[in-house]
């Protein structure tokens, strides 16, 4: 069928058909259509849109992204017709039945994934279909390579490369604002990618986003890294395994993190940036992805065999997940906690002595320190401001403002204090009700807003003293966020009472009044 284009400023990979002609041609909603520019001769694959009402017969609505890779005009004229299915839907339903997936079927689908052949409602059964049938180990080093072969790589001539990952589940993680400075004044090189939040209020690339841009290619990245020895860019602007960001995409709804996509996604990003030493942060905590040490030792395992598989060294470290890292929660919060540190605050000792057992993992890994000495090392370098001095770099090479302090950072102007009922002690904070909480009030898509935690687990607090405070940038997401904190109550004070329920009103006597 020839059609007449017609532009529509709408970003999804489709075209908008007329229900009369989609009937024509035999597709419907959901359907896929091949359009051929019959003066260049190139076609692509759209998805189908029907209506009765918005486009005449006759008339096709190219958007945007089709338009420009079909490189058409308005008012062009262009052949339609029905396309076949992609073979790579065979291989996602042979996942949703539980079966095994080989490397040439994972790789197909993944190149399908970054190349948009697959629609959203197709690539959410792909994610949902390894969330439910977890991947083997072979499957996942099948998903890694294939991640990897389908964007970026980075190449430096000289090595060690060293990275570091948390997995996350523990909130207020922000120990990468002060390992990768501290790896870099060791004169190692660190070009750290981070993705944004999945399960989080904040990733680590929204963090630095309050101190820099994170938006960079992957010559971009290398380039920096050579010239101050290490950066923390978003990964999803590099193509650098471009997949994994479409896979946040479907999860971050959700927030899942199936574990089979974790390892292929973090191990991707490290070999696609040429690491060959590499750090793994597993939280453990009942509140965590990682429930007990147990668990950690099989993920650390796992970790380390695909890395094997790789050719990369890795170790992991098992750390305390059951209260968050530091005080805060939320991009402008965490940035500011983490600034205060490398410009010389001695707390909070949980982001320090975190953030410095990791450094000191990778620097006994390159022999930038002796077997025991990381730590020490780790410490000196950030104690004497050297660390500091280079994450003055990194922002300044990001086309940041190398001058900013901690005192410079204000979070969202909206807050409320929760004060203690009760004169008590802090017997529980629930990680995945605070992050709720601080999503509720905006973040990561809103900077200002977050929670910063006055009160952690095992504080004694008086009745009136502010255990936790909320923040947010826009008057409406405070008070949502306010509705959500009475509903999960993420803080337990001993001897706060939750609610009374009354029974009937009884009478001198024992009489029910009424009855």
């Amino acid at each position: 069928m020839k059609l007449t284009t017609k532009s529509i400023d709408i970003e999804n990979r489709g075209v908008l058909l007329h229900a009369g002609d989609a009937r024509e041609i035999s597709v419907r909603d959901g359907d896929r259509v091949e359009v051929k520019n019959h003066i260049t001769g190139e076609s692509v694959s759209a998805f189908v849109d029907t209506t009765a009402s918005l486009i005449p017969q006759g008339v096709i609505g190219i958007y945007r992204p089709t338009q420009v890779r079909i490189d058409v005009l308005e008012g062009a004229e262009v052949e339609v017709r029905a396309a076949d299915r992609p073979a790579t839907l065979d291989f996602i339903r042979k996942k949703m039945d539980g079966l095994r997936l080989g490397k040439e079927e994972t790789l197909a689908i993944i190149r399908d994934v970054v190349d948009d052949v697959l629609s959203p409602s197709e690539l959410t059964a792909y994610i949902v279909a390894t969330y439910t049938n977890p991947l083997d180990m072979d499957e996942v080093e099948h998903l890694t390579r294939a991640m990897v072969e389908t964007g970026e790589q980075l190449h430096f001539p000289s090595y060690p490369i060293v990275d570091k990952h948390s997995i996350g589940g523990v909130p207020g993680n922000k120990i990468s604002l002060l390992i990768v400075p501290i790896i870099a004044a060791a004169g190692l090189k660190i070009p750290k990618t981070s993705s944004r939040a999945i399960t989080g209020a904040a990733g680590t690339a929204d963090l630095m986003e309050v101190l820099a841009p994170v938006a960079f290619s992957a010559l971009e990245v290398q380039q920096m890294t050579e010239k101050v020895g290490g950066v923390i860019v978003w990964g999803g602007a590099t193509n650098i395994a471009p997949a994994d960001d479409r896979f946040i995409t479907v999860e971050y709804p959700f927030k899942i993190d199936a574990r089979g996509q974790m390892l292929a996604s973090v191990m991707a990003k490290k070999f696609a940036v040429g690491a060959n030493l590499v750090a793994i942060d597993i939280p453990v905590g009942e509140h965590t992805k990682v429930p007990n040490a147990d668990e950690g030792r099989k993920l650390a395992r796992e970790f380390i065999d695909l890395g094997e598989r790789l050719g990369m060294r890795v170790e992991c470290a098992l750390t305390y997940g059951e209260s968050l890292v530091g005080h805060t929660i939320g991009p402008k919060l965490e940035a500011r906690e983490a600034l205060a540190v490398l410009e010389g605050a001695t707390e909070p000792t949980s982001l320090i002595q975190k953030s410095l057992s990791l450094a000191g993992i990778l620097l006994e890994m390159s022999g930038k320190a002796a077997p025991g000495q990381g730590y020490a090392v780790a410490q000196e370098i950030l104690s004497s401001g050297r660390a500091l001095e280079k994450m003055k770099q990194i922002i300044e090479v990001q086309g940041g403002d190398p001058s900013v302090t901690s005192a410079g950072i204000v979070p969202g102007e909206h807050q409320f204090v929760v004060n203690a009922p009760a004169t008590g002690y802090v017997v529980e904070l629930n990680n995945k009700a605070l992050i709720s909480l601080a999503r509720a009030a905006g973040a990561p898509q809103d900077r200002g807003a977050g929670v910063y935690i006055h009160a952690k687990k095992g504080t004694q607090v008086r009745s009136g003293e502010p255990i936790f405070t909320v923040y947010a940038d826009r008057k409406w997401r405070l008070q949502k966020a306010l509705e959500e904190g009475r509903r999960l109550m993420p803080v337990v004070v001993e001897g706060m009472l939750i609610d009374r329920v009354p029974g009937r009103h009884w009478g001198v006597g024992g009489d029910v009044h009424g009855a």
